[in-house]
């Protein structure tokens, strides 16, 4: 009698692999648990959990079930898998956005990628500029700001931190915000932002 060898296990195709990134990222982002996302969706547990570990690749069906859920549409979702985003952004081709109003000014360091929770981003507050947020984007923001130049007041939950160069603030953004250059000089901080 003749043994038969084991089919040899293949890796998943790339896309496959960074798809089945993204949907247990979305899933861990919402806090659900399998069961939660079966029961929102219609998807069975198994089918799931063998397409977040890139054991199946699932099927249009299956992702446009997955895609209401999570509002957005299928062109979306793929899009954010399409390509591996490059893991370096030179200095030159980091965007700059600029509040004139405030002046503000933002620089996204971090190479994008939206499978990833955290970024970093340099920001520059002009001397006496005065920058306030009604609420976080996201709900339970981790923040780290460290300051490099000059000084700043922040302002979390009506608790004012005046921070100067090399000092460092962590906190978790629920509320309102409010930044300050309290210095004459502009003031210049890293700003280290975690998704929950």
């Amino acid at each position: 009698m003749r043994s038969v060898a084991p089919p040899e296990a293949t890796a998943p195709d790339p896309v496959d692999a960074r798809l089945a990134a993204r949907l247990a990222e979305l899933r861990a982002r919402h806090g659900w648990s399998l069961g939660e996302l079966a029961d929102r969706s219609g998807v069975s547990r198994s089918t799931l959990s063998r397409a977040e570990r890139a054991e199946i690749s699932p099927t249009a069906a299956v992702l446009n079930r997955l895609c209401h859920v999570y509002g957005r549409t299928l062109s979306q979702l793929l899009s954010e898998v399409e390509a591996e985003p490059a893991p370096v952004v030179r200095a030159a081709d980091q965007p700059v956005w600029q509040d004139r109003a405030s002046g503000f000014v933002r620089r996204s360091v971090s190479p994008p990628h939206a499978g990833l929770r955290g970024e970093l981003v340099e920001g520059r507050l002009a001397p006496g500029a005065d920058l306030a947020y009604d609420r976080p984007p996201v709900a339970g923001l981790e923040q780290h700001i460290w300051v490099l130049d000059g000084a700043l007041e922040v302002t979390v939950q009506e608790t004012a931190h005046r921070l100067e160069s090399g000092d460092c603030l962590r906190m978790r953004v629920w509320g309102p915000t409010r930044f300050r250059s309290t210095g004459t000089a502009r003031a210049r901080y890293l700003l280290a932002v975690v998704r929950p």
